[in-house]
């Protein structure tokens, strides 16, 4: 049989490609074909319309909305999470085939560019919601502090102190270019909060939502409610616009409600609460926030540390992962002390679990499959890139012992790095934005301590499964001999 796939996860870097090459992969070994559209950050080749056409079914492996929905109509179509064609291929693709045997419906009208099921429980509305607006957050937060740490490089803390580079610009001094990085960084990271709202709201209310959204992200930058005022704003925002589209309206004012009506009421009324209801309240809980993390130090900075390694670590680049990381780039925005030292743990914390299970794989190859040696080799790299989805591999194919050792080994490392005070600036980068680590010496220290534990942990656990299997192997050879 004949398949096309589109594959999408909410940072579009690690778990998109990998569920392409799943699914490519079970489909060769079962005589089947497949093209496959990756919707991440390097992109693909959109499917063709012959492709399309000449699929008896298509299959949806995405935590995203996917992009051109529309050109499916009329095709049986199978939705998993992302996750699902990278552990169980063969399951999604039995229920495609089982799908495309079926009579497929009338095409009806296009759905919310939105990845929520009518039946999905209120949880996992709002987590896709939230995991929507942080996927179109994170290319602003990558350029914005890759931008702002390089400038950090050049000029030195102080640079924030420069004169505006559309007032005095010396193009012949490296003070002057670290000023407009510095600036052009700046500016991007002031889209974050607005971003977020913005896009949370068009998860939950499609396009007449977006303006609503970024208009409360906005105010929540005003009243200073940070983060959690662009969370409440999004959800504030994609909520009203939802109330409103179920008045009824007569037949000859439904095309403007969309364009101009649900934009308009909405940003009014979102308006009207951030400034006069909501704002002062989340503005003076964003205020406590950071002062209880200004205050953090002993005990309770080495559990923190340990909480957000547990966290990175768990599902690797899934919700729990990115609820850790969104907490971390919030804080970048303050500037406190105790909110960079927060951006470094989690930072070494994530690159953990692919360095650890590289040097397993590496330390002892014999406990791991050609296969699994193979993606070590490429572990390497993507844990010094900070791309914890690199573990991925082997969780998938052994996960009572790899989650359990990597969630150790991170959670060490993210004590250590809080107990060393190091700091962080840069949202991202891994090992390649070392010099703009706050005492680096002490951040290696800190990955090298937890990706030890990790690998220790790991080898120790399959250690105990493989004797088990050389003893089992062992008595059925004397049986046989018997």
């Amino acid at each position: 049989m004949k398949f096309v796939a589109i594959t999408a996860c909410p940072t579009g870097i690690a778990h998109t490609y990998m569920a392409a090459e799943s699914l490519e992969q079970t489909a060769r070994a079962n005589g089947d074909e497949i093209v496959v559209e990756t919707q991440g950050s390097a992109g693909s080749e959109p499917l063709s319309a012959e492709d399309i056409a000449s699929a008896d079914a298509v299959i949806f492996a995405a935590d995203l909305a996917v992009q051109g929905r529309d050109r499916f109509a009329g095709k049986p179509i199978v939705e998993a999470p992302v996750k699902a064609a990278i552990n169980d291929a063969a399951g999604l693709f039995e229920r495609a085939k089982a799908a495309a045997r079926e009579p497929v419906a009338p095409a009806a009208t296009p759905a919310l560019t939105s990845k929520v099921g009518a039946n999905d429980k209120a949880g996992t509305k709002i987590r896709q919601w939230l995991m929507t607006g942080v996927s179109y957050l994170i290319p602003f937060v990558a350029a914005g502090g890759l931008l702002i740490a390089l400038s950090f490089a050049l000029g030195g803390y102080k640079i924030v102190d420069a004169p505006k580079v559309t007032e005095h610009f010396d193009a012949g001094s490296v003070a002057g270019w670290a000023a407009l990085m510095f600036q052009i960084g700046s500016a991007a990271f002031d889209f974050l909060v607005p971003v977020l709202a913005g896009f949370i709201a068009f998860a939950m209310a499609d396009r007449p939502a977006i303006a609503p959204g970024f208009v409360g992200g906005a105010i929540a930058v005003t009243v200073h409610a940070g983060f959690l005022g662009g969370l409440v704003a999004g959800l504030l925002a994609g909520g009203v616009v939802l109330a409103l589209k179920k008045i009824r309206v007569p037949k000859a004012m439904r095309g403007i409600m969309p364009v101009v009506v649900y934009p308009l009421l909405g940003s009014i009324v979102v308006g009207v609460l951030m400034y006069v209801v909501v704002g002062k309240p989340i503005a003076a809980a964003t205020t406590g926030l950071t002062n209880w993390l200004n205050s953090l130090s002993g005990v309770s900075a080495l559990l923190l540390g340990a909480l957000l390694g547990l966290m990175m670590a768990f599902d690797m680049g899934g919700p729990v992962n990115k609820a850790a990381y969104a907490f971390a780039v919030g804080g970048l925005t303050t500037g406190a002390t105790a909110s960079l030292q927060i951006m470094a743990a989690v930072m070494a914390a994530g690159m953990v679990p692919p360095l650890a299970l590289a040097l397993a794989s590496t330390v002892r190859r014999k406990l791991f499959t050609e296969a699994e040696r193979e993606n070590g080799r490429a572990a390497w790299l993507l844990g010094a890139s900070f791309i914890t989805e690199g573990a991925i591999p082997f969780a998938a194919a052994d996960p009572f012992r790899v989650i359990p050792s990597i969630m150790l080994g991170s959670a060490v490392t993210g004590s250590l790095s809080m107990a060393f005070g190091t700091t962080l600036r840069a949202p991202h980068g891994g090992i390649f934005v070392l010099p703009l680590i706050g005492s680096p010496l002490l951040f290696l220290v800190a990955l090298v301590a937890g990706t030890v534990v990790a690998a220790g942990a790991v080898i120790a656990l399959k250690q105990v499964r493989f004797r088990a299997a050389e003893r089992s192997a062992a008595v059925s050879h004397q049986t046989v001999n018997a």
